[in-house]
């Protein structure tokens, strides 16, 4: 693979001088149209240590509007990042819409490095690279830019690099003992790079050889590819907005309500007396506190999802279980319409920053599942944005589940008749009447789209690492009692297993 950028390619001087006037200004022209294109982008520069990586992304914050770029390098994980799945922080880069990442180092450096090794094996390296062409597919299809670019140098090249990089003062503290252990394992790097690079050069996201060894000839290269692909997926971006407007999606047809659904199976009918209520959730709430402390203490984070609904009683559940927490290692996070700068971003990243650190617990009243059933229903995301978020889902929550996450999901199902009567108790009472809304009966008229949007939602992310809890709710009573024995047992499994 990299003999292709063994071949000695140089520019001059005065050639140089000619063509960077032209290229800034053309970079800057394209970058005030993706300021209100509503899409960004991502330039990873990959490549061997002393290759010119931090050059590079000096050189295109010289040439570009600063502004609108962000710099991002990634050494070894810090606590609040070892304390989250691996890509964690990788979301919290992320730019908003009409900005550009600039990565030094990114999600390919510790798989690469590990392998070159022998930190990890073959098939290792394979899985963490599945994982970032899912990661990169999933930006693509929102919309963002993905600009990949590795940056090569033959052993000799990278050699004499490192040298002159060690013996100047002003920038011998780039070069590390771990610099130095990698410059002897180049031919270990390679072959680790070269896999990683055949695996992860994908249509939405393809890798860019570039031959490093001359300076001008590599800024020029990458400058000038970043120009050129903005070009065409400004285009692109351009043409898809005004097919979009041209022909809006066409609504879902009305289910036929005589097909039973997964909720048909959900059993109503239970009851419990108010003796028997109070004395099991005094237990319960006992029982849980002192499993969530035990959490705190040996690093166990918790990730609690809650849907259902509108009255089933979701926030009277989730005020039972928190009861007997300490306020300091919880979070209840209730979801609503996105604000300005989660629409600006890919969907599941204001999900991502409220992921638990180790210890800790995170509650959420509603959820990311809202792509696949309000924003579904109501026509906010189209027919293909909501079909691939059943995959994204689930591979998010996979990831949850590899870092140890315990994952519970809640759908609280009570009857339309029950429905009915709790808004007409909230209508009465005072204290209660900030809780119904106009849209709470908007959604009462399409509960038939949302009964098939659930019965979709369970059928495609029940998994076997995420199932979903479906708790009769037309007793609260029932409810809470099922949701806090459901979390007290998968909170004491996870503790007995670690």
């Amino acid at each position: 693979m990299f003999e292709a950028v063994e071949l000695g390619r140089k520019v001059k001087k005065r050639d140089y001088a000619e063509r960077v006037p032209t290229l800034r200004t053309e970079l800057l022209t394209l970058q005030r149209e993706l300021v209100e294109a509503g899409f960004s982008v991502l330039v990873v520069l990959g490549g061997v240590d002393g290759a010119g990586k931090s050059e590079l992304a000096n050189l295109l914050h010289e040439w570009m509007d600063a502004r609108f770029l962000t710099a991002h390098a990634f050494g070894p994980p810090n606590d609040e990042e070892h304390d989250r799945p691996d890509h964690w922080r990788y979301w919290m880069s992320l730019p908003p819409a009409g900005r550009t990442g600039i990565y030094v180092g990114s999600w390919y450096t510790g798989p690469i490095v590990k392998r070159a090794l022998g930190k990890i094996d073959d098939a290792q390296l394979d899985e963490a690279m599945q994982r970032v062409v899912t990661f990169e597919q999933m930006l693509a299809d929102d919309g963002t830019l993905v600009l990949k670019f590795w940056l090569h140098l033959s052993e000799e090249q990278q050699t004499k690099r490192i040298a002159k990089l060690g013996k100047d003062p002003r920038t011998a503290w780039r070069v590390t003992k771990h610099e130095r252990k990698l410059l002897r394992h180049h031919a270990d790097m390679r072959r680790s790079a070269e896999r990683a690079l055949r695996l992860t050069s994908t249509g939405p996201a393809p890798w860019v050889l570039v031959e490093a060894g001359h300076a001008r000839y590599r800024n020029l290269t990458v400058a000038q590819t970043v120009l050129d692909r903005l070009r065409v997926h400004l285009e692109e971006h351009a043409r898809q907005r005004q097919a979009a407007a041209a022909n809006p999606p066409a609504p879902e047809p009305e289910p036929d309500a005589t097909l039973p659904t997964v909720l048909d199976r959900v059993d109503l009918s239970s009851r419990v007396d108010r003796d028997t209520y109070d004395s099991e959730l005094s237990r319960l709430q006992s029982r849980f506190g002192r499993l969530a402390r035990h959490a705190q203490q040996v690093g166990q984070c918790c990730t609690l999802v809650f849907e259902g609904w509108d009255a089933a009683g979701k926030g009277g559940c989730i005020r039972r279980l928190i009861h007997p927490l300490d306020a300091r290692f919880f979070r209840v996070i209730p979801i609503s319409a996105p604000t300005e700068e989660e629409r600006a971003h890919h969907y599941l990243w204001r999900f991502w920053r409220h992921i638990p650190r180790a210890g800790h617990m995170t509650i959420y009243d509603r959820s990311w599942y809202g792509r696949v059933l309000v924003e579904r229903v109501e026509g906010y995301a189209t027919h293909d944005q909501w079909q691939r978020a059943f995959k994204e889902i689930n591979d998010f929550e996979e990831q949850l589940r590899d870092h140890g996450t315990v994952l519970l999901k809640f759908w609280l199902q009570v009857s339309q008749e029950e429905q009915l009567r709790r808004f007409e108790e909230r209508r009465r009472i005072p204290w209660k009447q900030h809780k119904l809304t106009d849209e709470d009966w908007r959604n009462r008229e399409k509960a038939p789209l949302y009964m098939r949007a659930v019965n979709d939602m369970v059928a495609r992310t029940s998994t076997e690492f995420a199932p979903w809890s479906l708790v009769p709710a037309e007793d609260k009573h029932v409810a809470r009692l099922h949701v806090l024995q459901t979390a007290c047992d998968a909170l004491d499994q996870a503790l007995q297993s670690r």
